[in-house]
């Protein structure tokens, strides 16, 4: 594991760290709130953390010492400092306080004791046995260590007390029946006969529904939180060896992966690590095969960089007929003379150049100083003929909103004041070298980068900011029918940082200049064709804000967004642009390597008609980051961070995607946000970056040879933020089966999940949602059927049997659908559509959360969470809660983020030294809290340092969004609406319980086990013959 430093102890004492042990906290049912002293290392000037008495009467008031309170609940000091002294250890907030990357990990929580179900569920079991796989194919021979293998998914390795979830012995296995493949080789596993859930997660949960009390106990069925935190415990003190582990970690937890030939699953996750051999085969289990592609997913900071490969002028190795590039899966022949491409099996001649001699194994002798060779993700520099002009570092042109509401909300000085934070931040002179030059590594932007800055409302004003001028020069375009660009190319970019003088006055300047400027409606299309023609001999990326709905001028918008279209057929035509000259502009900007963000603010939530201006980013491959009901005290803080996220993270532009995979598969569709000109052709990306995700599903043209591996390449040819024209390729492999059952083992919840929610988000424009909800609906029961069918026969009918690696498959489709792009009920479409472009581009990550958020409680933090553990030197994350109400205690204060937004929700009679606590001396009422506050204060009290650097933590680990927190105070503020949206376990009005879910999936499990399931086919269906989701098959599954 990596060394993590940055973290800091929570007191020093004669200068050696002091930080308390490790403390899990399992997750426990509701129950009344108690406190009781906690002990905390006793430095000088720290006082003990607080335990916070609960208030039983108006807020605020501490209620007096009775039964049910435990007495030394009330006789707890508040824990002060003297002022100006900070203890040390204690994070500032953000951004000042974001942690790197794998700097913190869960201290996760012991599952607690599991009770039999007394209702319609219980006796959830598992089942099943591990077998030993070979060791790997000759040429892939790694040395490899003496402990195990053993596969996990969610589960840690050794040995647990087992519980009614797991069974007191094995139950017989159809797997045991499969003989063992040489494909299987590639996932070596420790032997063994399973017994336990926490070996390797094989087997099946079972759930009996034959009950008739009528109550169901929901700490009995499969818990989310319970799932990532056992495999955060498992994760942080192991390494994701790539060629050794049957199964990816969780998304949503942080790990460190080791690329041994099989790409990390941060860049690539397949559905299935075991593909069956027919397409039959797949059909009887109804689950998807398909990858999802992150090519330029961020790494934590204990990985080892993607190795940038330069082959000169002739270009890396590839193969003759299907043009795959090396990797580590080709194998040598005849003295190291021959390549056999690992796709389409033909074999090569090795390029003189590149001859090596084999071994007796036939491994080449210079495998291990090949990353080519021992990698699974690589860079290639790739040569002039890949080159359509010559690549120069991105060029950024800001597209500033300045009108009559940009100004009155605040939007417009906030957006300025994001850029000057994304292109300098804390970079002073003294940071300076001796010309005057700032560091490389202190610089937002490569060096070479220009950026240029365009303003508009119903004209569009230019500005030149050379580094010879005394101040900054501005050129205005008034002719909006056929648009220009007034200014030359060399005084419209500038170096960011010779010419910081001239920015800062200028964007200093800007809220001033034209608050006296009273033109209400924009012109957006004409300054977006502007600004790309500044772009035409580069490519570059366009950011752009805007406030109001553009109204003015060519490609003007009026409102479309009626509630009677709602709820009806014609509801999808909300999410599409209807409007030509959009698509006529983002087909150029891909054309020409130009990709576009927005960031549209809809003061007090007004229609921005998302669908057409979100169509040139969904298209470009940018991003729209919408902020409804803006409010700039509120807001402000967001939107720097934001800004100066899009403006600092990995980029490319003018970029290309081929994906390849072996003979009897082919690619079926995609997923996501690109320009596809045919279903044949590759995909094209106007910019890309390390948040943008690619769903690729396959099918089946023929039948998989048993004896070899099924492999998939992705390659991705683009331009590099500093201006290298390069190729990354992304290996992924995997074994293949002769029947279905060894699939289950090997089966990737989360890529299961994403694919599934990318699949429904991209047909949001063709079928009206109440389908979509119902093919959701189908195909979980399908899922749990075919796997009752082929792979669990022999339990009683009265159960509901959950596939090991899909126990928490049925809570996600719930997730989806209550998520707002596709629940039930009133909803505007701006909404709508914002959420299905997150998930068509969102990652597996982003997807898991966006389902399922993460909660904390802050009112009963350990001491020690979140402060490093002594021994691991990584964040301890107390244990986090089910998404569900019943969980919530009277007086509590609660964290929770779906990885988009983060909220603080705040119970009405919290505890007034809670308060002051977390919020500063003074606040010991709701009332006193300020409505707009986005930030915690920097306090010198425990609680304050423990939720502060929490907050850091979910920023630099948890999803592309950053995070800055909302207040929901209970009876008070309107997010406390979007925080019972949050608690997806709770039914609501559109969709039902956990419970109620799971007993409806059961019912229809035995409807299709006892061949009475009717599958519904909607009026449409009927007259164009389209497929459900549910009823895909062979080209969409």
């Amino acid at each position: 594991m990596s060394d993590f430093t940055t973290y800091h102890a929570l007191a020093e004492e004669n200068g050696k760290k002091t930080v308390p042990p490790t403390i899990n906290v399992p997750e426990q049912p509701a129950t009344p709130l108690t406190h009781s002293a906690a002990e905390a290392p006793k430095t000088a000037g720290y006082a003990p953390p607080q335990a916070y008495p609960l208030s039983v009467g108006s807020p605020g008031v501490a209620p007096p010492r009775s039964a049910g309170f435990p007495s030394n609940a009330y006789n707890l000091q508040h824990a002060n400092m003297p002022q100006g002294q900070l203890p040390a250890g204690i994070l500032s907030p953000y951004p000042h306080g974001f942690m790197s990357p794998q700097q913190g990990q869960f201290t996760p929580t012991s599952p607690s004791p599991i009770g039999s179900l007394d209702a319609q569920m219980n006796n959830l079991n598992v089942g099943g046995t591990t077998r030993k796989k070979k060791d790997r194919h000759a040429y892939h021979t790694l040395d490899q260590g003496t402990g195990s293998s053993q596969a996990f998914n969610g589960i840690p390795q050794g040995s647990t007390n087992p519980s009614e979830f797991l069974n007191a012995s094995p139950m017989p296995s159809p797997f045991l029946s499969q003989p063992v493949t040489p494909a299987m080789n590639q996932f070596p596993a420790a032997a063994g006969t399973f017994v336990s859930a926490t070996k390797g997660r094989t087997g099946a949960a079972t759930v009996d529904t034959s009950g008739t009390s009528g109550r169901v106990d929901p700490d009995q069925i499969p818990s989310i939180p319970r799932a990532r935190d056992q495999a955060a415990l498992h994760y942080q003190t192991h390494d994701y060896k790539t060629m050794e582990q049957h199964l990816p970690p969780p998304s949503s937890i942080p790990y460190n992966a080791i690329d041994q030939g099989n790409s990390s699953p941060k860049y690539a996750r397949l559905t299935l690590n075991n593909i069956p051999h027919t397409s039959e085969a797949l059909n009887s289990t109804a689950l998807p095969l398909g990858l999802v592609i992150q090519p330029l997913a961020a790494l934590s900071s204990g990985e080892q960089p993607v190795p940038v490969l330069d082959f000169g002028e002739r270009g890396p190795p590839r193969c003759s007929r299907c043009r795959t590039y090396v990797n580590p899966f080709m194998s040598f022949r005849s003295g190291g003379n021959k390549f056999v491409c690992n796709m389409c099996t033909f074999p090569n001649d090795v390029p003189s150049d590149y001859f090596a001699p084999t071994d007796h194994a036939g491994n080449r002798i210079d495998r291990d100083q090949r990353p080519e060779l021992n990698q699974g993700t690589v860079e290639f520099l790739v040569p002039k003929e890949f080159w359509t002009r010559e690549p120069v570092p991105m060029r950024h042109v800001f597209v500033i909103d300045v009108t009559q509401e940009a100004v009155n909300r605040g939007f417009l000085e906030a957006f300025c004041d994001g850029i000057l934070n994304a292109l300098y931040g804390e970079i002073t002179q003294e940071d300076a070298n001796e010309d005057g030059s700032v560091p490389e590594h202190l610089r937002a932007i490569p060096p070479g980068s220009k950026v240029a800055f365009i303003t508009y409302d119903k004209e569009a004003h230019f500005y030149s900011c050379s580094p010879g001028l005394l101040q900054p020069q501005m050129l205005v375009m008034s002719e909006m029918e056929d648009p220009f660009v007034p200014i030359g190319s060399d005084s419209l970019f500038c170096d960011p940082y010779e010419s910081r003088a001239l920015i800062t006055s200028l964007l200093n300047q800007l809220p001033k200049i034209f608050s006296a400027v009273r033109n209400p409606e924009p012109a957006l299309l004409p300054v977006l064709d502007a600004a790309m023609s500044s772009l035409v001999d580069t490519g570059g990326k366009i950011i752009c804000s805007l406030s109001a709905l553009p109204t003015w001028g060519p490609g003007r918008l009026f409102r479309r967004d009626d509630s009677k279209l709602h709820g009806i057929d014609t509801e999808k035509k909300l999410f599409q642009t209807e409007h030509s000259g959009w698509k006529r502009t983002a087909d150029k900007m891909v054309e020409l390597g130009v990709g576009v963000d927005f960031f549209i603010a809809s003061p007090g939530g007004v229609y921005m008609d998302l669908a057409t201006i979100g169509h040139i980013s969904a298209t470009t491959g940018g991003e729209v980051f919408h902020f409804p009901n803006w409010h700039g005290p509120r807001d402000n803080l967001k939107l720097s961070a934001e800004v100066k996220h899009i403006v600092t993270r990995e980029t490319g532009y003018q970029a290309v995607m081929k994906v390849r995979c072996s003979n009897g598969l082919q690619i079926s569709t995609y997923q996501g946000n690109f320009k596809q000109q045919s279903s044949v052709s590759d995909l094209e990306f106007g910019t890309i970056d390390a948040d943008k995700t690619i769903g690729v599903m396959f099918s089946y043209d023929g039948k998989l040879d048993p004896r070899l591996d099924a492999h998939f390449q992705c390659a991705l040819l683009y331009t590099t933020a500093s201006g290298e024209r390069r190729v990354r390729c992304i290996n992924t492999v995997a074994s293949v089966s002769e029947g279905g059952a060894e699939l289950m083992r090997h089966v990737d919840q989360d890529a299961v999940v994403c694919v599934i929610a990318k699949e429904a988000a991209m047909r949001m424009t063709e079928r009206n949602l109440k389908e979509i909800r119902h093919s959701i609906t189908e195909k979980t029961i399908d899922i749990l059927a075919s796997y009752r069918k082929g792979y669990s026969s022999d339990h009683p009918p009265g159960q509901l049997v959950l596939p090991e690696n899909l126990k928490e498959f049925s809570m996600f489709t719930l997730g989806m659908l209550k998520c707002r792009a596709f629940k039930a009920g009133a909803e505007p479409s701006d909404r709508r559509t914002q959420v299905m472009r997150t998930i068509r581009s969102g990652s597996a990550l982003t997807t898991s959360l966006l389902l399922y958020p993460r909660i904390f409680s802050l009112h009963d933090l350990p001491p020690t969470s979140g402060f490093p553990d002594p021994n691991t030197e990584q964040l301890v994350i107390p244990a986090h809660l089910r998404a569900s109400f019943s969980r919530i205690q009277e007086g509590g204060a609660y964290l929770v983020s779906d990885g988009q937004t983060t909220l603080i929700w705040l119970h009405s009679h919290v505890s007034p030294a809670l308060l002051e606590d977390l919020f500063g001396p003074g606040f010991t009422t709701l009332q006193s809290l300020q409505a707009d506050l986005n930030e915690l204060p920097i306090l010198q009290t425990h609680l304050n340092a423990q939720a502060r650097n929490l907050l850091a933590y979910w920023n630099s680990h948890l999803g592309s969004r950053k995070q800055t927190i909302q207040l929901a105070r209970q009876g008070l503020d309107g997010a406390e609406y979007e925080f019972a949206r949050l608690l997806v376990e709770d039914r609501n009005a559109e969709a039902q319980s956990y419970v109620d879910w799971l007993v409806h999936v059961h019912r229809g499990v035995q409807m299709d086990l006892a061949g009475q399931r009717k599958r519904g086919q909607t009026a449409q269906d009927k007259e164009d013959g389209e497929q459900t989701l549910a009823n895909l098959r062979s080209m969409g599954w």
